[in-house]
């Protein structure tokens, strides 16, 4: 195995270095706050790591009954994040993690500084970091995030976190079909660590599983699951498109239609550029599924089942995003739907937690 080294004053990735997580075990008791923590992808990963949460902030309502039902034990705080003071855990948590939504600032140069980013929901990530002073932080977004503005947005946000006291590793762009988790999905992880740390300890990314789950691990009984994935409420087509649909092999999309079906379906998007693959498409049981969005049946990112022509089931998408089955959504269908669609993997949650986890050991 290579090692991953990081020089407190250069932010340079020499080498990388992977971790055996199951080997990893707190040896105390590791808090964290949640922030953006939606329906508990995260923090569920993180808990099976072995932290501890003392706070989950999270501002949609059905996503917080979500976790109020599922852990009743977790002080959930549904709330607006520009209206809490976090200065009650200064050198209180360990870690701060969270998905800010990523939003576009205004440059007035060529860094910005914590003020200026004001009123953007990572100026509140950053603030909450600043007010408690974590050991480490953990920031995930899309991997949209890493070209956002010709890569200035990532920029600043190191800038911003740089200045109040972290060293930022280099951003990574971690696949989650690498962790047990049954699907095509891409989320880029900002970590940093605090500054009188850094020399303390190494922080080593989570090696990848040696085994690529499909989508049949994902909905049968196997290595990932003891029993096949419950019924469940889901989605249906609209009949034209269920026609459309039902011409489309296992692991095939609009490309296997006949032309002039492509043409009608297709319209406009017939003659533009691009593969389009996730169009019409229809998942195959023998790959993973392709990243799940906030609806299985929207326009144009079809997530047919392999067999049964119809959208996925709240059920198999959970599955997919590797909820364990007794994790219970709450609220609408669509509500379900978008919630599972939003959350992180909790296999790579879990992942991630582990080679924390494993950092904290080190520095205490």
């Amino acid at each position: 195995m290579q090692q991953l080294l990081f020089k407190p004053n250069t932010n340079k990735i020499e080498n990388i270095f992977t971790l055996e997580i199951e080997s990893v075990l707190p040896i105390k008791d590791f808090t964290s706050i949640e922030l953006f923590a939606g329906a508990g992808g995260l923090a569920l990963g993180f808990e099976k790591a072995g932290f501890k949460h003392i706070l989950l902030n999270e501002i949609n309502k059905d996503a917080c009954k979500t976790l109020a039902h599922n852990r009743p034990e977790w002080n959930i705080l549904e709330k607006d994040i520009s209206q809490i003071d976090f200065s009650e855990f200064l050198h209180k948590v360990d870690i701060i993690s969270g998905g800010f939504p990523c939003q576009a600032f205004s440059y007035a140069g060529n860094k910005l500084g914590f003020e200026d980013i004001r009123g953007t929901l990572f100026f509140e990530f950053a603030r909450a970091v600043k007010e408690t002073q974590p050991k480490v932080f953990l920031g995930e977004n899309v991997r949209g995030l890493l070209n956002h503005d010709d890569g200035k947005t990532l920029e600043t946000m190191k800038s911003v976190l740089e200045n109040i006291g972290y060293l930022v590793l280099e951003p990574q762009l971690l696949r989650a079909v690498n962790y047990k988790v049954p699907q095509k999905r891409e989320r880029l992880i900002i970590i940093g660590i605090r500054q009188d740390l850094a020399e303390k300890g190494e922080f080593v990314w989570p090696k990848a599983y040696s085994q690529m789950m499909n989508l049949k691990d994902a909905l049968k009984k196997g290595d990932l699951y003891n029993c096949d994935v419950p019924l469940s409420e889901g989605a249906k087509y609209p009949i034209n498109k269920k026609k459309v649909l039902d011409l489309v092999p296992a692991g095939g999309y609009w490309r296997n239609l006949p032309d002039e079906i492509q043409r009608q379906y297709m319209k406009k998007s017939y003659f533009m550029g691009g593969g389009k693959t996730g169009m019409a498409r229809r998942l195959s049981w023998q790959e993973p599924s392709l990243t799940l969005t906030c609806s299985p049946s929207q326009n144009q990112t079809e997530r047919c089942h392999p067999d049964e022509t119809r959208p996925l089931t709240v059920r198999e998408y959970a599955r997919i995003q590797t909820f364990p089955d007794d994790w219970e959504f709450i609220g609408s269908m669509s509500s379900k739907y978008k919630q599972i669609g939003n959350a992180v993997p909790v296999n790579l949650g879990y992942a991630i937690g582990k080679s924390l986890i494993n950092f904290l050991n080190q520095i205490e």
